[in-house]
Parts: C-alpha cells; sequence; structure tokens
C-alpha cells in the first residue's frame, strides 16, 4: 500500500512541478503506465511519442529537454497568439482572447456562465454610445447572431488508433458534432466515428469543444445506412446544447447556415440557401436509400461532415453528410435524426446491463468493430464495418442475441450488410487457446 502511494505521489509530482524526464525513452511504448489526465487545454505527445500530457497554457513552461535554450536572463513560456483587447459577455475588458478563456473556465469551475467574446476591442464605458439599432451592421447581421448562437455547442471529432507495435497515434478521419444533450451526448455522421478501413489497434476518439476543453468520447449508438451516430463524453460541467427543428416545415429558398470543421479549421461558417427539401438519395448514386435528402448551395467541405444545419432560428434543421459539385451539398433532415433518437432511446431503454464483449449497435443489426486478426471470421473475409444481419437464419439486433448463437459450436451461416451489398459467410467457429 505504501509502495503504491509512494508510486502515485512520484507521478503527480511529476505531472504538477514538470519534473525531468527520462535521459533515453523505452524501447516500446506501454501506454498501461501513462497517467490518466483531465487537461481543459487540450492534449499533446510527450517527447517519447508515447503518453498524452497536458497542452501548457499561457505562462506556463513549455521549453522540453531537447528544445532550443532560451537566450541568457529568459525562459521559455507560452504567449497567447493575439494581443488584441477583447470584451467579454461579463462586461469586462481583457488583454487577450487567452485572459477572457481562462476567466470563462475559473466562472464556470463556480458555477457561474461561461464568459464569451462580445466583440474584439474594450468594453464601451457605461453611459457610450452603442452602435445606433438603425445602423445596417446592427440591422442585417442576421447571420452573425445565429452563429454566435450555436457556435458554444458545435464540435471537432477526431478517429484515431494507437498502433499496438510503434505506441504512436494514427489518424484515420475527422469531422464536426454537435451536443444535444447537457451531459455529453453529441450527434455526427456515421462514417466520422467508424471506419470500413481493416486496421489494427483499438480505435479512440477525441471531441474539442468550442471553448477549448478535450474529452476522449465512446460510440453510443449507430446507423450506418441513414449515416446517423451519436457519442458520449462525461464532461465536468454543463454543456451548451442546440435544438432540432422541424425539416417538414422548410422551405425552397431559406436561408441557412452551416458550420463545422472543413480540413481541421475550426468553427468554420459558410451560408446559402435550401434548393430543394426533396431530393432522393437514389438520384444521388444510394440505391438502397430509403431517404429524401435536403440540398443546399451552402459550401460543406471534408470535415464539415456531422456538422449542423440551421435555420434562422438557430434550430438544427439537418446534418451535413455528402457534397456534389461545386455549390451542390446534401443534409439528412432533422425529422429524420429524431426518429433516429427517438427508436435509440426505445432500443437503449430495454436493454440490460452484459459483461461480454461489447459491439456497438446498428440500427439495422450489430456492427463490427474490429476483426481478431487469424481468427476464423478474419480467414473468411469478414471486415471491420460490416454490419451483422442474421446468424443461421436468426435476425441480430444486440450484443446479447449474438452470444446467443455463439454458445454452440455448429457452423455460423453470417448474413453481413457490407455497404449497399448484402453477403453470407460461412464461419466454423475456432476454440481460442488461453
Amino acid at each position: 500500500m505504501q509502495l503504491l502511494f509512494l508510486t502515485f505521489s512520484l507521478v503527480l509530482t511529476h505531472h504538477l512541478t514538470g519534473a525531468a524526464r527520462p535521459e533515453k525513452c523505452a524501447s516500446r511504448c506501454d501506454v498501461s503506465l501513462c497517467p490518466s489526465l483531465r487537461c481543459p487545454g487540450g492534449f499533446v505527445l510527450d517527447r517519447c511519442n508515447c503518453c498524452q500530457v497536458c497542452l501548457s497554457r499561457e505562462n506556463e513552461p513549455c521549453g522540453r529537454k531537447d528544445d532550443a535554450s532560451c537566450g541568457e536572463g529568459m525562459e521559455c513560456v507560452c504567449r497567447c497568439k493575439t494581443e488584441q483587447q477583447v470584451c467579454g459577455t461579463d462586461g469586462r475588458s481583457y488583454s487577450n482572447v487567452c485572459r477572457l478563456k481562462a476567466a470563462s473556465r475559473k466562472a464556470q469551475q463556480k458555477g457561474r456562465p461561461e464568459v464569451r467574446q462580445a466583440h474584439k476591442g474594450a468594453c464601451r464605458p457605461p453611459g457610450a454610445a452603442k452602435i445606433p439599432p438603425i445602423s445596417p451592421r446592427y440591422k442585417f447581421n442576421f447571420i452573425a447572431d445565429v452563429v454566435e448562437k450555436i457556435a458554444p455547442a458545435v464540435v471537432h471529432i477526431e478517429l484515431f488508433i494507437r498502433h499496438p507495435g510503434f505506441g504512436r497515434h494514427m489518424h484515420l478521419s475527422s469531422g464536426s458534432g454537435f451536443i444535444v444533450s447537457h451531459t455529453g451526448v453529441i450527434l455526427t455522421n456515421a462514417h466520422v466515428v467508424t471506419t470500413r478501413a481493416k486496421v489494427t489497434g483499438r480505435p479512440q476518439l477525441r471531441v474539442q469543444l468550442h471553448d477549448g476543453d478535450a474529452y476522449e468520447a465512446a460510440v453510443r449508438d449507430v446507423d450506418r445506412k441513414s449515416d446517423i451516430a451519436t457519442i458520449k463524453v462525461n464532461p465536468q460541467k454543463k454543456l451548451p446544447v442546440l435544438s432540432l427543428g422541424r425539416s417538414a416545415d422548410l422551405r425552397p429558398g431559406e436561408f441557412v447556415v452551416a458550420i463545422g470543421s472543413p480540413f481541421a479549421l475550426q468553427n468554420t461558417v459558410t451560408t446559402g440557401i435550401v434548393s430543394t427539401v426533396q431530393r432522393d438519395g437514389k438520384e444521388l448514386g444510394i440505391m438502397d436509400s430509403d431517404m429524401d435528402y435536403i440540398q443546399t448551395d451552402a459550401i460543406i467541405n471534408y470535415g464539415n461532415s456531422g456538422g449542423p444545419l440551421v435555420n434562422l432560428d438557430g434550430e438544427v434543421i439537418g446534418i451535413h453528410t455528402l457534397k456534389g459539385t461545386a455549390g451542390i451539398s446534401f443534409a439528412i433532415p432533422s425529422d429524420r435524426i429524431q426518429r433516429f433518437l427517438t427508436e435509440m432511446h426505445s432500443h437503449n431503454k430495454g436493454q440490460r446491463s452484459d459483461h461480454s464483449p461489447n459491439f456497438p449497435v446498428d440500427s439495422s443489426g450489430v456492427l463490427v468493430q474490429q476483426v481478431i486478426p487469424n481468427t476464423a471470421a478474419e480467414n473468411e473475409g469478414l471486415q471491420a464495418g460490416d454490419v451483422i444481419m442474421a446468424l443461421n437464419g436468426q435476425r441480430v439486433k444486440t450484443t446479447q442475441d449474438i452470444h446467443e448463437v455463439l454458445r454452440g459450436d455448429r457452423p455460423l451461416l453470417m448474413e453481413i450488410r457490407r455497404g449497399s451489398n448484402d453477403l453470407l459467410f460461412n464461419i466454423q467457429p475456432q476454440v481460442i487457446p488461453r
């Protein structure tokens, strides 16, 4: 017990004081020895490219052992990239946006509202003239008003794996999402948080919020056919949320706003109009589609996927999912999203806890997240991203359904959906030696 306490103390002291690192990195990264951290400012890999450590914030030491030395009488510290004054929503002026964010974190820790940037430049003294209501800037910047309302609930999502041989993070994909519950449920596209590629290693999700806080996330529900998914983070505070509007009320010609992280550039805003509210998926080449998409001319690029398409009331009326040619993009209607959430809530409500190996639930089957190398499943051609529809003629909807069939040792006739194709596999279960 004393040894365990001493080890924990040493790790904690190392983290808090930045104690000297070992001279050499281990020949192999053992992630089980990495401390579990919560870093409001985000993460970065340590100098050995093994463990995640907290990013330094303003005025914290940032020079590493192998970095160039600072000049005489100087020390390496983090500095805010911008030195322009900003005015906070609390009515106070801050020397830069970093100071404002620090004040916001401190306020939230004490249960007070977050502090956001009201405008660039110092706050106007009490009684000073404000922008006159008759100013065109005041009257017609309705897009900026919408963005200010929705941006805090939009997140950036990264999917990566930690390679078991090299111990390094390998980036798989990135996209956007938006928060739909104060406790951390996030809506996004299924293709953002899952991969069809054959990978070795455990997929991991990282979510970065609008205020810079970063969290690991877990996949909750997935519908590959509709390309909708929910993921969950565990925040230490109440999160801002977006509400779903009614896409059935949408009219061609309405203004819409798209926000997301194209090319990993967070909180990028584009705007446009609704071109049509019922673009049949089959017209887009998705032959097994049963969905009518919203078509818009708002620019949606790689990385926007999973982000919200909102109306001028700030209500989500779609999720970005497809990009056509320039000026033609498509979104999943919010009414379809609401149906997905309702079905998943009913499905999960009836499930009991199970300590057996778990699979992500797909609305039409069970999603295969990873295939273990050198097993019968891999030898027969099963791939990560496949959806198990039926086993030996029995439809499967949950992990429990699969465990029931696998209790025997007879051959399995497995019906798989891969993309738009339905495939059959004959698999002979094998005993895995312990």
